[in-house]
């Protein structure tokens, strides 16, 4: 319902104004008038750019946290983003002319070289705190290298790195989609693959290893996938902030007890849903001037990913207090009968040891003596 909502919003709000029943004869039937024009070349392909871009970067984010078993493990903090950031922009600042069908292959590069890092770095075996840890400062490294393009560019490529550099979908048209979706047809089929494996993963890489599953290959898969996912979207619209943060932790949220076969499908309607939502204001918020949307998702999405992941430990505290709580009584001690109806006499161990004897328990009060009967006993 959001995803529509923000669809809706997203063609109809702005200049000029289309109201919503009028959004399918624009689209479908050709209209010529200005609305029409504007709407099915403009607002339509940023819209299908949009729905790609947090569709492709929710599911991203689902699979890197899966793999690495951390809720932290997003493209930002792995070197995956940075790395197709400078891959992009290196051509832009060295003056390479290169074709619109190649134009993710440097990203791509980029960011694998990233990822690749990173786990090279950090161990494939070693625990996703130091795979995330190492992920922060090989993406720290990579903003270095990327600033130093930047010292390098003149003024006009500058502004251009620097709005890139945000995630923006302004001036979006078909050629950008068309150039997406080839990626996509490769990514799908793998991402499906991909989804019970993360569940295995999810259990440790022990029990991944009882169970048939090569952790570290597995894991580089994981990786591999997510850079095809991540790369043609950042080689289009730049590094959309946080969306592969907030959107795994918004189908958790919602689905606490399914797993990552569900997650998956789940994650990447609601990357959609944040990425639409965020490029509505970021289009309307100080027209005419428009805003990257990148902005508006870090502006809001960190504090509503931390906000997620405390309300869902608290969720899963509270479902396990009760049970920790709540321990089961031990049967005290007394006649029980048996299957022939004749009473026999549980031996008496411990505190019952002394309470037969009537000496003080140690570290206690006296227990009763014998010839008293407690209704716990007669029951």
């Amino acid at each position: 319902m959001l995803l529509a909502v923000s669809s809706v919003c997203a063609l109809s709000l702005g200049t000029p104004y289309v109201p919503p029943h009028r959004l399918v004869a624009a689209v479908l039937e050709g209209d010529t008038t200005l609305a029409g024009i504007v709407v099915s070349e403009l607002r339509v392909p940023r819209l299908l750019l949009a729905w790609a871009a947090g569709a492709c970067l929710g599911a991203a984010g689902l699979v890197l946290q899966e793999a690495l078993r951390n809720p932290l493990a997003v493209p930002e903090m792995l070197g995956v983003s940075s790395g197709a950031a400078l891959g992009v922009a290196a051509p832009l600042v060295l003056t390479f002319s290169l074709p619109a069908a190649v134009q993710p292959l440097p990203a791509l590069g980029g960011a694998a070289l990233g990822g690749g890092l990173t786990l090279l770095v950090a161990g494939i075996g070693r625990s996703p705190s130091a795979v995330l840890l190492t992920g922060a400062a090989v993406a720290a490294a990579l903003q270095a290298a990327l600033l130093v393009l930047m010292v390098m560019a003149d003024q006009l490529d500058l502004q251009l790195i620097y709005r890139y550099l945000l995630g923006s979908l302004s001036a979006r048209t078909w050629d950008d989609v068309t150039g997406l979706w080839p990626w996509l047809l490769v990514a799908m089929p793998a991402l499906v693959l991909c989804a019970p494996v993360l569940s295995v993963l999810r259990l440790g890489d022990e029990d991944a290893e009882a169970l048939g599953v090569r952790a570290q290959r597995a894991r580089l898969a994981a990786l591999a996938i997510a850079v095809v996912l991540i790369a043609p979207v950042t080689a289009v619209c730049g590094p959309v902030a946080w969306v592969g943060f907030l959107a795994p932790h918004l189908s958790r949220w919602f689905a606490p007890a399914a797993g990552a076969v569900r997650w998956l499908p789940w994650s990447a309607a609601w990357g959609a849903a944040v990425v639409v939502g965020a490029d509505v204001p970021a289009r309307l918020a100080l027209a005419p001037v428009e805003t990257p949307a990148g902005a508006w998702t870090a502006l809001l999405g960190v504090p509503a990913g931390i906000a997620l992941m405390r309300s869902g430990g608290r969720r899963r505290a509270a479902r396990r207090g009760p049970a920790a709580s709540a321990g089961v009584p031990e049967p005290l001690p007394g006649p029980r009968k048996t299957a022939s109806g004749v009473a026999a006499e549980v031996p008496r161990t411990g505190a019952s040891h002394h309470a037969h004897r009537g000496e003080p328990r140690p570290g206690g009060p006296t227990a009763p003596p014998l010839g008293t009967t407690r209704r716990e006993d007669v029951r």
